[in-house]
C-alpha cells in the first residue's frame, strides 16, 4: 500500500504537554488523528481532530492506520523504541518516530549513575518466570514493571531467591506531579505500595553467591538415604556440552531428578526458558529447592515422560536423563518436537539402554554420535593414592540428518 499521509511516533513524558519541544507540539496540533492510550490523550483536551484510544491489540491498531488516509501521530510513553510500541509498528507502517528520554534514563538521573553498564529488562506485560537467572549476579539492574508485577511483588519474588544482596530504589510517576523516589530494603519494598507508573533499579550492595560450570555433586538438595540419583558433576558438564546450549535457548529436561542439568542448562540459557519433568513427587521436592539455592527459575512438573511434553514449548534442546522403560515413544515424541538444528542428548547407563537408543535414533533418520565416559577419581589410602571409578556412561548425541546425509 502506497502511504500518502504522514504518521508519526511521538514519544511524551508524564508531564504531558510540558515534556514536548515545540516542533512536536505543532505536528500534534496540526494532525488530523492522534492515537493513544487514554492517560496520554488526556493530555491534550483541546486537541480538534479525531482521537482514537488504543485498547486492544498492536495488530488491531496497524488496521486501523493502514486505513487511516489524514495525518496521523501516534503517543507512547518515553522511548517509543525502548520496549515500546515503537518496535513493532515501525516493522509493519512507514512512520518517523520521535522519542522522549525513557524512564529508565530519568530513574538513573534521580540516584546520579550511569546506566550504560546496567542490566535492564522488562516485566510489563509478561511473566516474571525465569527472570532470576537473568538479572542473577549483575551490579546494576533495571525493571520495567506494571500492575501486577509491581515493585512488593519483584520484592517478594527476588527474597524467594534469597537475592538479599541488593538495595531497590523505586521511581513513581517520574516527570509528574505526584512524582516519588526513594530507596528500600527488599523486605520495605514488599510492604510497600507504588504507584502504578514506575520504574524498579536494583543495586547490588554485598557479594552474590557465585557457581561455575560444574557445581559439586553435595551442594544439591537429593533423596536419601539412596543418594546417587543425580547426573554426576563431570557427566553433566560433558552432556552440557554437547547439548551445545545458546543463552535464548528452549531446553527439556526429562527425568530431571534433582534438576541439576536443568539448573546448570538455566544458568547458560539465562535468557531461554528450561521445563523439567519428573515422576517422584520426593525428587521433584528436591529439585524445586535446589532452584531457589542455585537461583533459578524453571519450569518442573510432575509427570512421567511422554506424558507431559505436550505443555512444553518445542525446544532447541533435549537431554534425557531416564527413558523410564518407553524409550521408543519418548524418542518419537522428541524426535517430532525437536526444532529443525536442534540435539538431544542421552545419557544410557547399560549397553542394551545404548543398543535400544542408537536403534530408535536410526528408525527415526537421526545421526548420532557416542562418547563413551568411564572416569575415576584418586582416594588416598596408607598416604598413597588410588582410584575408585565411577559408573561408566554412554553420552548420546542425536541430530536431525540433513539432505546429504546418508
Amino acid at each position: 500500500m502506497e502511504l500518502t499521509q504522514s504518521i508519526k511516533l511521538i514519544g511524551i513524558g508524564d508531564s504531558g504537554l510540558a515534556s514536548l519541544l515545540p516542533q512536536y507540539a505543532k505536528w500534534i496540533e496540526e494532525s488530523e488523528v492522534l492515537i493513544g492510550g487514554e492517560r496520554l490523550l488526556e493530555f491534550f483536551p483541546y486537541y480538534k481532530g479525531e482521537k482514537i484510544a488504543v485498547k486492544s491489540g498492536l495488530k488491531n491498531l496497524v488496521d486501523i492506520i493502514q486505513k487511516e488516509t489524514r495525518n496521523v501521530v501516534i503517543l507512547a510513553s518515553g522511548d517509543p523504541l525502548f520496549y515500546g510500541l515503537g518496535g513493532y509498528l515501525s516493522k509493519k507502517l512507514e512512520i518517523e518516530v520521535y522519542p522522549h528520554v525513557s524512564s529508565i534514563q530519568l530513574a538513573f538521573s534521580k540516584i546520579g549513575e550511569s546506566w550504560q553498564d546496567a542490566y535492564i529488562t522488562s516485566v510489563h506485560g509478561r511473566s516474571m518466570k525465569g527472570l532470576i537467572q537473568k538479572i542473577d549476579g549483575y551490579d546494576k539492574i533495571a525493571l520495567l514493571t506494571d500492575a501486577d508485577n509491581n515493585p512488593s511483588a519483584i520484592a517478594d519474588y527476588l527474597i524467594q531467591f534469597g537475592m538479599t544482596e541488593y538495595r531497590a530504589f523505586v521511581a513513581e510517576n517520574l516527570q509528574g506531579e505526584q512524582e516519588k523516589t526513594g530507596w528500600y530494603s527488599l523486605e520495605e519494598m514488599r510492604k510497600g505500595i507504588f504507584s502504578p507508573l514506575n520504574v524498579v533499579i536494583l543495586k547490588r550492595t554485598a557479594p552474590s553467591p557465585n557457581w561455575t560450570l560444574g557445581i559439586a555433586d553435595d551442594e544439591f538438595a537429593q533423596r536419601r538415604p539412596d543418594k546417587g540419583l543425580i547426573t554426576k558433576k563431570e557427566i553433566r558438564v560433558l552432556s552440557l556440552q554437547a547439548l551445545n546450549l545458546e543463552k535464548d535457548s528452549i531446553v527439556w529436561d526429562i527425568g530431571t531428578c534433582t534438576g541439576s542439568m536443568a539448573i546448570e542448562a538455566a544458568k547458560i540459557a539465562r535468557e531461554g526458558q528450561v521445563f523439567a519433568i519428573e515422576k517422584n513427587e520426593g525428587d521433584l521436592a528436591n529439585c524445586i529447592e535446589n532452584q531457589h539455592k542455585f537461583r533459578t527459575d524453571i519450569t518442573a512438573i510432575h509427570g512421567k515422560a511422554p506424558e507431559g511434553l505436550e505443555r512444553f514449548p518445542n525446544p532447541d534442546a533435549i537431554f534425557i536423563g531416564g527413558t523410564g522403560g518407553n524409550m521408543k515413544d519418548l524418542l518419537q515424541i522428541c524426535c517430532d518436537r525437536l526444532k529443525e538444528d536442534g540435539r538431544i542428548v542421552l545419557n544410557a547407563a547399560t549397553i542394551e539402554n545404548l543398543y535400544k537408543a542408537l536403534e530408535c535414533f536410526k528408525e527415526l533418520k537421526f545421526n548420532t554420535s557416542i562418547l563413551h565416559a568411564q572416569l575415576a577419581h584418586n582416594k588416598p589410602i596408607l598416604g598413597m593414592n588410588r582410584f575408585t571409578p565411577l559408573n561408566p556412561i554412554y553420552i548420546i548425541t542425536a541430530t536431525r540428518k540433513g539432505e546429504n546425509d546418508d
